[in-house]
């Protein structure tokens, strides 16, 4: 068995209307599914991704409202990198969020930034075989738009304690860099890595990684779960999330992950043209619309950021 690589990335924010500007407008996301959090429904759960709401190219976020801002530790994710396919999207990149007041730090082959409750990322041009997964928006040309996820790196004080779960139990094959090793399936592949952590300890909060979660296919998962569970790591039982069926746990270094199913996705409730233009729930939760439409935060209207003025 092996994983396809990212299936989403998972974060918190303490202001959904400027999260939803922010990863719209500027970095030129499509809002795919309008949500709330499964496990506490009086806070939103929103997705950005590709067109499609791919797997491998969507971030979401649990809305907090006026949660403090956070701050990345050890057993944490810091920095989520996306791809990017040449010199020109690196340039297109650093003018467009250049104009939008985000402060950029170029390199070579990669710029990093923060967004605007301090969740660092970093756009790098890759060559990859995998297919693009980008969003229409009519500001950003598709070939120097986001490709979706690359990989992400967290920090730990001793990778080396991780590093044969990650190996013998997940499949992650390691790679040249340090402390750094690819996840690679039949569709997809990204890179999960370390870092040294600062002295002071993680805080979560707004602008920090909740989990990653991983993609198996259907037919896998089931086994998937059982692997785990004989690593000795406690997974979760399968819980259906509706558009995907997930499973929780942590790695050695203490970092939440997700084995998350690719399918039966984001249309499966939603017309794919309107993704993300109302607020969706589960059946399960569809009893409580009247009262979360009272109590979740007003957003901005998700189609602005997809037409010009």
């Amino acid at each position: 068995m092996k994983l396809d690589g990212i299936h989403h990335v998972t974060c918190i924010t303490g202001d959904a209307p400027q999260n939803v500007d922010f990863y719209t407008r500027v970095l030129g996301l499509r809002l795919v599914k309008k949500s709330v959090n499964q496990d506490d429904p009086t806070v939103y759960h929103l997705f950005y991704a590709d067109e499609a709401g791919d797997p491998g190219s969507d971030i979401t976020f649990f809305e907090y409202p006026n949660a403090m801002r956070g701050r990345a530790g050890a057993g944490m994710i810091h920095l989520i990198r996306w791809r990017l396919a040449s010199e020109d999207a690196l340039s297109f990149w650093a003018e467009r969020l250049a104009s939008a007041g985000v402060e950029a730090a170029r390199e070579t082959h990669t710029l990093r930034f923060e967004d605007p409750e301090g969740l660092m990322q970093e756009l790098a041009i890759v060559e990859a075989a995998d297919d693009p997964l980008t969003a229409e928006h009519p500001d950003i040309p598709a070939e120097l738009a986001l490709q979706g996820f690359d990989g992400v790196r967290a920090y730990a004080r001793e990778p080396e304690a991780s590093s044969g779960f990650l190996e013998e139990t997940l499949g992650f094959v390691p790679q040249a860099g340090v402390n750094e090793w690819e996840a690679r399936g039949d569709r997809r592949g990204a890179i999960y890595a370390y870092d040294a952590p600062p002295e002071e300890r993680g805080i979560p909060g707004a602008g920090t990684v909740h989990h990653v979660a991983w993609s198996s296919p259907m037919d896998d998962h089931e086994a998937w779960r059982q692997r785990i569970a004989e690593a000795g790591a406690h997974p979760t039982p399968i819980i259906d999330r509706f558009w995907f069926k997930s499973i929780y746990f942590r790695e050695p270094s203490g970092v939440l992950f997700e084995v998350a199913t690719l399918g039966p996705g984001f249309t499966a409730d939603e017309p794919l043209e309107t993704l993300g233009e109302h607020l969706t729930l589960p059946p399960d939760y569809e009893h409580l619309r009247a009262h979360l439409e009272q109590v979740l935060t007003p957003l901005p209207d998700p189609r602005a950021a997809r037409t010009r003025s």
